[in-house]
């Protein structure tokens, strides 16, 4: 073990549940690193949706750490996903963002390869040259659902075909791989990537999201013991509403029991099917609908919205008329990107089915306000006046993702 390993090892087994992480997992280069290693190249990883890759040869790359990795369609519709290092000289293959097109020609000296890896052109090679030994190193890839997931370990978490089994029939109804891509903003966040997850695991500072909180109950994470005074007329109103929807879902055939399995698995998943409040159909300031075209064949907008979240980086919000995707990716020890794409049906059109400005302004404005709550808790655990204070008992699902997070550590000390 490394010395650097050897200090990781030590901050694991001293931590103290419950608490927050000891500062270096936050600002220490050498446990950023390790983060990348035994996280984000050992884990299934939420990188794109399907409506990103409509049609082959159509491709994003994502980013994060030293990683660059190519998604793509093939030429018979399929997901594929390679290391984005061309096999000559190990240049950047694509550049960043989305492309269409065939194949995948790389700009330094144009070596050429088909959607399925293959080398197709290597211009004045030797006569002797053997194109088969030049593929693309590939990486695995999955859709969920309409979701897309890489992994870069040679052996996958095998747990993931069972939590797919089990999230896909919550998701298959909003069709979502039959979905367009309305809008995606991409907000560099000044903090460590588990200080976003963490923020985003927890509702004790929801105060700071008024949008947010004209439809989603500030009660989340709350148990019916644990819902303080000032939040009983919100906690009374989320029972109503919670009753109805309940019989809505009933009646449409609509899976939405909570299922919570953040912790105990290398596959770690929380999804469940909940009210909103208000008009109770999306993510605006009265509830209503913003897109008057349904995601799906659902029979009616009133349907709350359907959450997931994913360790390690990424969670969801499916309603009725569109949905959103966040996708966390480390850039640095303090600096990691995030990721939101907004979903709409594939036929509904801006400034006719629906209004740009409405559908992003709630999450756009809670992404701000989270992001300058994050780099404040940068700031602080990076001082020397720091040490890990106690979570409230709302914020579990943030002790979950500390724990399932270490356990990832642990094993990759072990190995």
């Amino acid at each position: 073990m490394s010395p650097a390993q050897e200090r990781i090892s030590d901050a694991v087994a001293a931590r103290r549940a419950g608490h927050s992480l000891d500062g270096p997992f936050y600002t220490d280069r050498d446990f950023f690193d390790f983060d990348i290693e035994a996280v984000f190249a050992r884990q299934w990883i939420f990188v794109a949706v399907e409506a990103d890759l409509p049609e082959p040869g159509d491709r994003t790359t994502v980013e994060f750490g030293p990683y660059s990795v190519i998604v793509l369609r093939d030429d018979d519709e399929g997901l594929r996903a390679f290391h984005n290092v061309c096999r000559h000289r190990g240049a950047r293959l694509l550049d960043p963002g989305q492309a269409s097109g065939g194949n995948l020609v790389c700009g330094y000296h144009k070596w050429t390869y088909a959607t399925d890896g293959s080398l197709l052109h290597a211009p004045s090679q030797a006569a002797d040259f053997d194109r088969s030994c030049f593929v693309l190193k590939p990486v695995h890839v999955r859709g969920v659902g309409g979701l897309v997931f890489i992994c870069l370990a040679e052996r996958p978490p095998a747990d993931f075909d069972e939590v797919a089994s089990r999230i896909e029939p919550y998701l298959l109804p909003h069709d979502l791989r039959r979905t367009r891509v309305a809008a995606r903003t991409e907000l560099v966040e000044d903090g460590n990537w588990k200080l976003v997850m963490e923020n985003n695991r927890e509702c004790y500072h929801c105060d700071g999201h008024p949008e947010l909180l004209r439809t989603f109950f500030p009660t989340y994470g709350y148990t019916e013991a644990d819902v303080p005074a000032r939040l009983r007329p919100a906690h009374e109103r989320y029972l109503r509403a919670d009753a109805e929807m309940r019989a809505t879902y009933t009646g449409l055939g609509l899976p939405y029991g909570l299922i919570e399995e953040l912790a105990e698995r290398p596959t770690g998943f929380r999804i469940q099917r909940d009210a909103l409040d208000l008009a109770g159909e999306s993510f605006t300031p009265d509830g209503t609908a913003a897109c008057r075209r349904r995601l799906g064949d659902l029979p009616t907008p009133r349907l709350g919205h359907l959450s997931l979240h994913m360790q390690p980086n990424a969670w969801f919000h499916v309603v009725g008329d569109h949905a959103i995707t966040f996708s966390v990716l480390p850039l640095t020890p303090d600096k990691t990107l995030l990721r939101t794409t907004w979903l709409v049906h594939p036929e509904a059109e801006e400034g006719v089915d629906y209004d740009r400005d409405t559908l992003l302004k709630v999450w756009t404005a809670t992404n701000e306000q989270d992001a300058r709550l994050v780099a404040r808790a940068q700031q602080g655990v990076g001082g020397p006046a720091y040490e890990p204070g106690p979570y409230a008992p709302g914020e579990y699902q943030v002790e979950a993702f500390c724990a399932w997070y270490l356990a990832r550590l642990s094993e990759e000390l072990q190995r």
